[in-house]
């Protein structure tokens, strides 16, 4: 890929989610930090990016944006909240989750993910205690969690998922098959061809949706 190219790229597919969601973590404040779990747990669920949106823009509309309010809206609330958004087809799943989620970090993190991280003693600690907040904590959710905050937490270094590794090698510029050593070719290109403005996680995120496409047409295939 050439360097006009990536900058095309990264100017069609590169914006961050949290960008789209108006969040900023840029001077990583835990309030910030805070909505953007809330938003990874909900693009966690194989649900329509649009639903993702719409969902999460109810929550800032009714002000359900710490993990007390989450706990003081209750079961019902939420359900009522993630219906208005139309995420239906989760939302008493996901109602779960968010209650136990935000019981556990109170109890153990004083509701701060920042505290969770400081006493995170690596990477991988970082990720299982994320993991331990709630059953319906995965992969998925911590990866989309712990991608936008790469500049902001030194511990947060999450693997390439499948999306993203699949993206890189239709592009040519991995052809590892594990996401460790994914990661090490995808950073070290990154580090020869930076694009001004642009940040490892745009690049990650532009791959991301172009994985999401190839996924799509190879389904579409076989229909």
């Amino acid at each position: 890929m050439k360097k006009e190219q990536l900058e095309v790229f990264l100017e069609n597919f590169g914006q961050k989610y949290s960008e789209m969601l108006s969040i900023d973590l840029s001077d990583g404040k835990g309030s910030e930090i805070f909505k953007w779990f809330l938003a990874a747990v909900l693009f966690g669920a194989p649900i329509q990016e649009s639903s993702v949106i719409r969902t999460y823009k109810c929550f800032e509309k009714h002000n359900v944006l710490t993990p007390k309010r989450i706990l003081e809206t209750g079961w019902d609330g939420l359900v009522k909240i993630l219906d208005e958004g139309n995420y239906t087809r989760y939302d008493f799943k996901t109602a779960d989750k968010l209650l136990e989620v935000m019981k556990n970090l109170v109890e153990k993190y004083d509701g701060s993910l920042t505290l969770l991280h400081s006493k995170a003693f690596d990477k991988w600690d970082l990720e299982k205690r994320i993991k331990k907040l709630g059953k319906g904590i995965g992969d998925v959710t911590v990866s989309i969690f712990l991608r936008e905050l790469r500049d902001i937490w030194n511990k947060a270094d999450p693997n390439l998922t499948s999306l993203v590794i699949l993206a890189a090698k239709k592009l040519g510029i991995t052809r590892a098959d594990s996401p460790e050593n994914a990661l090490k070719q995808l950073k070290n290109f990154w580090s020869k061809n930076k694009v001004k403005g642009k940040s490892f996680i745009n690049f990650e995120t532009a791959l991301l949706r172009l994985g999401k496409d190839y996924r799509r047409k190879d389904k579409s295939a076989f229909h």
